[in-house]
């Protein structure tokens, strides 16, 4: 796996599934819309005000009278986020897909007690990428949603990102738990953390993964760093999970990657009982679909919940 296209042709072996779009009056999410639709990938059910809708369609050559294509009238954004997780919510689709939304505003119907898709856990963002001059794609978490997990929440947002790992077919990813050094040092939490999530990998309280930490992202990314440092593990210079102390580390991470490396990138939110595509309004229609392809190939592992 050394490109996001790996992902889209995965999907195209698996059956259809149905996403479901909160106010998807949207030209980037239509485009990616259109993509899928156009790459036989999945269906849709559109949420939104049923003429900004249109227009937009009509501008991008996007036909909706696809069978592909669903449309459901709602008369305000609010409205569109509680019938597109309704829709989940009730089986009526497969996934949830952030459309001309406020992030709040969709968490909010997300959460909702009756018909919100809570399972428990805590929501955490998990970002897959394709970095140009790295031989596999690597998982950054967590990089937009927890401030400063404790370890109760860090124990949660591995399981979520190897979750998501798991549905792509890596059976036992290799987790670096992320800090400053390689040392534990108690002047420094994250150190201390990372050390305590290693031993309970090892102890069997986090399975479906191998853990290393602290690592020093060099030590993380890179063989030869690692071995320059003398640490010689499964994950040090492997590591297919970059686990972040802090929501400041993953995103600089993140936005390093793009702007630096010109990295491509898919993200979901896991932890409902659904992914969830979440994507920025600044975001490209390539990227959205990006995440569209990670949360296709990762939800049958969300199906167990």
């Amino acid at each position: 796996m050394k490109t996001l296209s790996f992902l889209k042709n995965q999907v195209r072996q698996e059956k259809k599934q149905i996403i479901s779009v909160a106010d998807a009056a949207d030209k980037e999410v239509l485009k990616a819309v259109k993509n899928a639709v156009n790459e036989e990938l999945c269906s849709f059910l559109l949420f939104g005000n049923e003429k900004r809708i249109t227009d937009i369609a009509v501008e991008i050559k996007l036909d909706l009278s696809t069978s592909a294509i669903h449309m459901h009238h709602t008369n305000s954004s609010a409205e569109a986020s509680e019938a597109a997780v309704k829709a989940v919510h009730h089986k009526e689709a497969h996934i949830l897909m952030k459309g001309n939304v406020s992030t709040k505003e969709l968490l909010k119907a997300v959460l909702h007690k009756e018909h919100g898709l809570r399972t428990g856990k805590i929501l955490s963002h998990v970002a897959l990428f394709e970095i140009p001059n790295q031989s596999r794609l690597i998982f950054l978490t967590d990089a937009a949603m927890n401030l400063q997990p404790d370890m109760k929440e860090k124990t949660e947002i591995i399981n979520n990102a190897v979750q998501v790992a798991h549905g792509i077919g890596l059976e036992q990813p290799k987790v670096a738990v992320l800090a400053p050094v390689e040392v534990i040092n108690p002047a420094m939490q994250s150190t201390v953390d990372a050390a305590m999530l290693t031993q309970m990998q090892k102890r069997g309280q986090i399975k479906g993964c191998l853990i290393d930490g602290p690592l020093a992202f060099d030590n993380a990314v890179s063989l030869e760093a690692a071995n320059q440092k003398g640490i010689h593990t499964e994950v040090a210079g492997a590591a297919d999970i970059l686990m972040v102390p802090t929501i400041e580390v993953g995103n600089a991470l993140y936005k390093s990657f793009i702007y630096f490396s010109n990295a491509k990138v898919a993200a979901i939110i896991s932890g409902a009982k659904a992914p969830i595509v979440l994507t920025s309004r600044a975001d490209s229609a390539e990227s959205k679909l990006n995440s569209l392809s990670l949360a296709l190939l990762s939800s049958k592992t969300f199906k167990e919940e």
